[in-house]
Formats: structure tokens, sequence, C-alpha cells
């Protein structure tokens, strides 16, 4: 997404980001919806297992999250609802999300199909999934671009530098 604004006042409804309860984004978006407060919440489907069965559910794109669209008048009123911690804000002011970003992000979800994936930056402790060096963990140390990694390794007390895709690690837990 593009930068975030910081409006003080306006007379025409914005969209925000809002911070949710673990678990809680769609209770939150249909208790915004059915106050008439316009809200978004990108999901996505995902196979999961239970009692031996494969379900597929809708999840959060972005878990934690639900965008709202209010006035600066009606924040009050949203963080009063059950489940929002805060609206995300940078130096106590609510931070603004440009409409067509959020336009962008719904037209290009009905043509896509989009999966979360971690925030991969620099000190991450990783483990890595693919490859001869499988199952060896370490620290990113910088990244190339968007999809190549740097880590390092710490074998026999010294350290080697790898060049991996972002594909082949996922986080340490």
């Amino acid at each position: 997404m593009k930068t975030l604004n910081f409006v003080e006042s306006s007379d025409r409804p914005q969209w925000h980001a809002a911070y949710t309860l673990p678990r809680h984004e769609k209770a939150v978006a249909d208790r915004l919806m059915s106050q008439n407060i316009e809200s978004y919440l990108p999901l996505y489907s995902a196979a999961r297992c239970w009692n031996h069965r494969r379900v597929e559910v809708e999840l959060p794109l972005f878990p934690g999250y639900v965008f709202v669209k209010m006035l600066p008048a009606d924040r009050i009123r949203v963080l009063s609802r059950p489940g929002i911690i805060r609206i995300v804000s940078f130096s106590g002011k609510p931070a603004v999300l440009p409409d067509d970003e959020i336009e962008r992000l719904r037209s290009s979800l009905m043509i896509w199909k989009a999966t979360p994936y971690p925030y991969l930056t620099s000190g991450k402790q990783v483990r890595i999934n693919a490859g001869p060096f499988s199952g060896l963990e370490g620290k990113i140390l910088r990244r190339k671009g968007k999809l190549r990694l740097l880590v390092t390794l710490d074998l026999i007390q010294s350290a080697m530098l790898l060049e991996l895709d972002a594909a082949e690690v996922q986080l340490a837990s």
C-alpha cells in the first residue's frame, strides 16, 4: 500500500485500520456492518483438518486487522465496539488509508488468490525448509530485493552466509 495520510478532520468518511483481538476479525466486521459502519475484511480460503475431515474455511488475509471507513467523529463509537483494541495511529493521529488502495485491494482479490506470508526482516530467526540445508536455523542479515535473503547459520562456531529464496525459509518458532 502507499504511504499513510494523517488528517486532523474531514467531512467525508476515510479508511482506517482497526486492530482487533486475536481471531475476532469476522465478529468485529459483522458488528460494524450491523451498526451501519462500513468495514472491509479481506479473506482467503484455507484447508483445515478437524475430526479427520478436511474443511475449507475463510480466514483473514491480515490477521488482527479490519479496515473501517469512518468520520473522525465516529472514532469513539468504533473504538467502543467489542473486539476492537485501537485504530492504527502514528504520533497519536489515526492513519488514513487512501480509498483507491482499498478499492485496488478489493478488485485484486476478486481476480487473484492471495494468502498471508510472513513479513521477513533483518534479524528474524528463520528455519530453512528446502534444499541441502533444510532443517537448519539462522538469522536474516538483509534482504536482497523482494525474494532474496542473506541468512547466517552458526555451524561449529563459525558463520556461513547463504543466499536463499524467501520461499525456502519459514519463521522459526
